[in-house]
């Protein structure tokens, strides 16, 4: 009952959540031209000597209240096929260079230069595109959710055919871009959509925006745009069809295991059609990712399962209509589910075969979203796999001005392998039906997520829901927050990442931030973060309290120092050190105290460092651990870093001590926009492996690449191979 009253009230406090004043901001208008425009990055065409071209940027970093040192111009066009965009990058002296840290398609980060286009197209405020270009015209692409707020709702994996070239003269970067209106999902008749554009000067260390956005929050933050009017309604974006077909050839060895399989042939593909306005259809079959970077290892001191990123492209298209259901804990699906399963005969995780699968996802109307996915995944007898078929079902509509509510729906079932074909195995299945309500203020200070998921499995009925509450409030000096979660001891999504269950759990959160007027430092301030959790049986079984300092220069350089008060039940025997010694026994517990930093140096400068480290107590004994990188960017062709992760970790006996490793050296080469080589070594001690993984990438034409990927792991002191696998793979973009 007390769970109950509680969602309640935060519910209903959301309502008279004050949603702020609209913004008094004028728009810019595009022009209608005939015919196409030469995208050569010239600006010789007659639109662009003509007036219509706005200016007015400000910056939101290192302040909010100043115009740009270096100005920019922006003009947009169209026709009945393309968005035509031309920017003009100014600086008050003269440059020769820019920072890119690669010509690899993509790029992000601070130290970049480059403009990015904000563009949302359905008017809502929380949905869009971002097309962005740098001074040596590397492009960029991302789809945006849920208004921009999350890492997860900053989608680069998003790929599309679009045109642009970038020209560097004496004082200047000049950008000259086409977008086709296929490539975009748009309201038929629309005459109007919501932009944004900023910019990242690295030589002033600015960011600045043309729609003013306060400098608590992001650039790609979408409750801050104008409009962009056009003159007459927009044409129909109509059909983007396309193909994009692949052909493999790989071998693989495992010396462990004693087998190898020969060099063959695969073949397969993928379909994007777009049906209608505003929606997409994937389909895939016989999908590969081989081309894929494995995972950079960690070390891994938890006592529960690692979260590792999804990487496949097909699952990270509009990936927030799923991904973004539940928190980083409990979360009701996790596409890295799909295509793995347990090896019967070792107990070991391993791949398995996608054999086909489809993707429905986009606007119903303005104000509905949908999504929908079915994959199954094949058979192998020999490891007493059974195939799974996996369908989600996603359904969102927009409340209030930026809100949503949305509901999802999971089934996996198991294949019968006896019978064969599309059989299912009665009663093997899991399933999970979840509502989600997500809470974003029109100017952007308050944002809050409430949820309910249920699982559903053959005679398990008691204890199988999960609940959370959340709200947060984020001001130019202030942000304070506080969550609530309670997770069933029955409750398994098993196509979800929950990696602890049958707990409560509460984590308040406050912090302030000062802006001073100083040569270097941009922003600093203390916050104190907490956690504990506990359950009807054991009481409290963890906590955590953090009271950190953070500091930030006008560099972009950044350090942040913590003192740590933390509380470990052991509900079962645990190795702190994870390398097979004598476990603490369970019923035990431990509280501990140590301090933390977490820093990054000026990314800007070709030797750039970062890295977090704590010392102090641990469970029983002592710590020290550092986890970081140093990366040196030799111009835009060559990155080279070196990741170290060290671990000192002491405990009284019987329990024994240990000294954990991970060096990962790594070499990432841009030859040119177009070809790419890319080699880390990764050496753990704790798990006693050198990994190598190479790859080179030829994109010989738009979003169509050759790929040659070769991996290696070996035994550290023999250099014996455990197993290697190469690959070659081709692909093409046709568009229909």
């Amino acid at each position: 009952m007390n769970k109950l009253i509680l969602y309640q009230l935060l519910f209903f406090l959301t309502n008279f959540i004050v949603q702020g004043q609209d913004l008094e901001i004028t728009g810019m208008y595009a022009v209608k031209v005939e015919g196409p425009l030469t995208i050569d990055g010239e600006l010789n065409e007659k639109v662009w000597q003509e007036e219509g071209w706005i200016d007015d940027f400000i910056q939101t970093f290192p302040t909010d209240t100043l115009p740009a040192i270096a100005e920019t111009r922006v003009k947009i066009a169209y026709d009945d096929k393309f968005l035509y965009i031309a920017a003009i990058m100014l600086s008050p002296e003269p440059r020769e260079a820019y920072v890119s840290t690669s010509l690899r398609r993509d790029f992000r980060g601070n130290q970049n230069d480059g403009i990015s286009f904000v563009i949302d197209t359905f008017n809502d405020k929380t949905n869009g595109y971002i097309f962005g270009v740098n001074p040596y015209g590397v492009q960029r692409e991302a789809m945006m959710g849920n208004g921009g707020l999350q890492p997860t709702d900053f989608n680069l994996a998003w790929d599309n055919k679009w045109y642009s070239e970038a020209v560097i003269l004496e004082d200047r970067w000049v950008a000259e871009i086409a977008i086709p209106f296929s490539t975009l999902r748009y309201k038929d008749a629309t005459d109007n959509w919501n932009v944004n554009i900023y910019r990242i000067d690295s030589k002033y260390s600015e960011k600045t925006t043309w729609t003013p956005i306060p400098r608590n929050f992001n650039v790609t933050h979408m409750a801050f745009s104008r409009n962009l009017y056009f003159p007459e309604p927009l044409p129909k974006s109509g059909g983007n069809y396309s193909i994009i077909p692949y052909a493999a050839m790989a071998t693989s060895t495992n010396s462990v295991e004693g087998y190898s399989e020969p060099l063959k042939p695969s073949f397969g593909g993928d379909a994007k059609i777009g049906l209608g306005p505003a929606m997409n259809l994937d389909l895939t079959v016989n999908p590969d990712f081989s081309q894929v970077e494995v995972d950079e290892q960690v070390t891994n001191l938890d006592r529960f399962e690692i979260f590792f990123p999804e990487r496949r492209q097909f699952f990270l298209e509009n990936v927030d209509l799923f991904a973004d259901f539940g928190t980083d804990r409990i979360r009701p699906f996790f596409s890295r589910r799909i295509g793995v399963d347990r090896d019967e005969s070792t107990g070991q995780n391993v791949q398995n075969q996608i054999l086909y699968g489809a993707r429905l996802s986009g606007k119903l109307t303005d104000d509905w979203r949908v999504g929908a996915m079915n994959m199954q995944t094949g058979s192998d007898p020999l490891r007493g796999i059974s195939g799974k078929n996996f369908s989600v079902a996603a359904l969102q509509r927009k409340v209030f001005n930026r809100s949503n509510v949305g509901v999802m729906l999971i089934n996996r079932e198991t294949v019968d392998m006896e019978r064969g074909g599309a059989n299912l195995k009665g009663g093997d299945y899991n399933r999970l039906a979840g509502i989600d309500y997500n809470l974003f203020s029109k100017d952007n200070r308050w944002s809050g997520k409430f949820f309910y998921h249920r699982t559903f499995e053959k005679g398990v009925q008691e204890d199988v829901g999960t609940g959370h509450a959340q709200l947060a409030f984020n001001d130019v000096n202030f942000n304070a927050g506080l969550a609530y979660s309670y997770v069933g001891e029955n409750y398994n999504p098993l196509v979800g990442y929950t990696p602890r269950t049958g707990y409560q759990r509460i984590a308040p959160e406050i912090g302030y931030t000062f802006f001073p007027e100083s040569e270097h430092v941009n922003r600093h301030g203390p916050g104190f973060l907490s956690e504990t959790l506990w359950n009807a049986s054991l009481g409290v079984t963890d906590e955590l309290h953090t009271l950190n300092y953070l500091v930030q220069f006008h560099s972009f350089a950044e350090v942040t120092l913590s003192a740590n008060n933390q509380y470990t039940y052991l509900f079962f025997p645990f190795d702190p050190t994870r390398t097979g010694g004598e476990p603490l026994p369970d019923g035990t517990a431990y509280r501990y105290n140590y301090l933390g930093i977490d820093f990054r140096t000026d990314p800007r400068k070709a030797l750039a460092l970062r890295g977090t480290g704590q010392v102090g107590q641990y469970y029983s004994g002592t710590m020290a651990n550092f986890t970081g990188m140093a990366q040196w960017r030799i111009g835009y062709l060559a990155n080279i870093s070196m990741n170290l992760s060290y671990s000192r970790i002491r405990l009284p006996e019987p329990q024994t001590d240990a000294d954990l490793f991970l060096i990962g050296p790594r070499i990432d080469l841009t030859f040119t926009r177009s070809l790419f080589w890319t080699t880390f070594i990764q050496y753990n001690n704790q798990i006693d492996n050198i990994n190598i993984n190479t790859r080179i990438q030829w994109r010989y034409a738009p979003v169509s690449d050759l790929f040659v990927v070769y991996t290696d792991n070996y035994f550290p002191d023999t250099f014996a191979s455990k197993q290697r696998a190469f690959v070659m793979k081709l692909n093409y973009w046709l568009n229909l």
